[in-house]
């Protein structure tokens, strides 16, 4: 090689060095301005629900922490999908944050024929914030008052016991569906449009028992109108600590866990999912946070890194996957 073409490929290696070093440094400089302006944080569902409850409270005070305002916008729609695909089609420049749910993230891909966006290549996962389970739980007019009791009464009586849940395709007729299959039994899942008709047929003794979001029969079972027999969650819920987990109740590796967590659009700057990441997960453990969603049924949950809650989200995409597919479910 000539001394000639030798100085200019040493020139193009200094020249390609010195572009990498100001992209770096643009990079840096970008997610330490950030935010100079308002942040959007978009939720799957109305006002006045449990997902907005979260998103207000973190939005409150993630303002105060980062000096500019979290504007919530609610965007109801398909289970959450429609906000969800908004968030999918961002700009990456961490001013668009999806309060997203395991409905929308991991259930939805596998519920609908086709959805807008792909839940493991479309986002960059920040943390997740709550965990919220589901609770089984039985009328009196029902021979039930465990979880082994129900599994013997369903042995006995396959394909006789009705259960009511909130919604199809819901989490909670997700879990009951885990749930059969998990323990070998056969029961009737009884999708109502919600919470409310579902736990008054069963408080009415029409149906024998419910598998709902814990929020919704608690009550009940606290002033034992109702048996808790299990929750789906991988730790007991701190409204009902008395009422074990599926788990603890027989059937090791059973979770269902709802959750609710945070994030951006796929190609945000690793800087600024970190930063967001630290500052959500110090809202999250603030005392007055920690009753509030509590109070409901909600337990605070956060990861560690976002890569922990990467991994919850491509386990969840696989495993309600299963469940969908193994139960012949599907939304149009």
């Amino acid at each position: 090689m000539t001394p000639g073409k030798r100085g200019a490929l040493a020139r193009l290696a200094a020249a390609t060095v010195a572009a990498a070093s100001i992209a770096v440094t643009a990079a840096t400089q970008a997610a330490e301005a950030f935010p100079s302006k308002p942040i959007r944080m978009l939720v799957g569902f109305a006002a006045g629900g449990a997902n907005d409850l979260v998103a207000r409270a973190v939005a409150t005070r993630l303002s105060t922490r980062l000096g500019r305002t979290v504007v919530v916008e609610n965007r109801p729609g398909a289970g959450g999908n429609v906000a969800t695909e908004v968030v999918a089609r961002a700009a990456p420049d961490g001013y668009t944050l999806l309060l997203g749910s395991v409905s929308s993230i991991a259930m939805g891909p596998a519920l609908y024929r086709s959805v807008p966006y792909d839940p493991i290549k479309d986002f960059a996962p920040v943390t997740q914030a709550v965990t919220v389970p589901t609770l089984l739980a039985a009328h009196p007019s029902l021979p039930a008052r465990s979880l082994a009791d129900f599994v013997a009464l369903a042995r006995r009586s396959p394909g006789k016991i009705d259960v009511a849940c909130p919604g199809f395709g819901s989490i909670a007729h997700l879990a009951g569906e885990l749930l059969k299959r998990t323990a070998g039994v056969d029961f009737v899942l009884v999708p109502y449009k919600g919470g409310a008709p579902a736990l008054a047929d069963v408080m009415g003794g029409q149906v024998g028992a419910i598998m709902s979001v814990i929020s919704t029969p608690a009550p009940h079972v606290q002033s034992g109108k109702l048996a808790g027999l299990a929750v789906t969650g991988r730790k007991r819920a701190s409204i009902l600590p008395g009422v074990p987990t599926v788990a603890e109740a027989g059937f090791p590796g059973y979770q269902a866990d709802g959750w609710l967590g945070f994030l951006f659009p796929h190609g945000t700057p690793a800087d600024i999912v970190a930063r967001m990441q630290r500052e959500i997960n110090t809202v999250m453990a603030l005392a007055e946070v920690h009753a509030q969603l509590e109070s409901v049924g909600m337990t605070i949950d956060t990861t560690d890194t976002p890569e922990e809650f990467q991994a919850i989200v491509r386990a969840d995409v696989a495993k309600w996957k299963k469940v969908v597919q193994d139960a012949r479910i599907e939304l149009k």
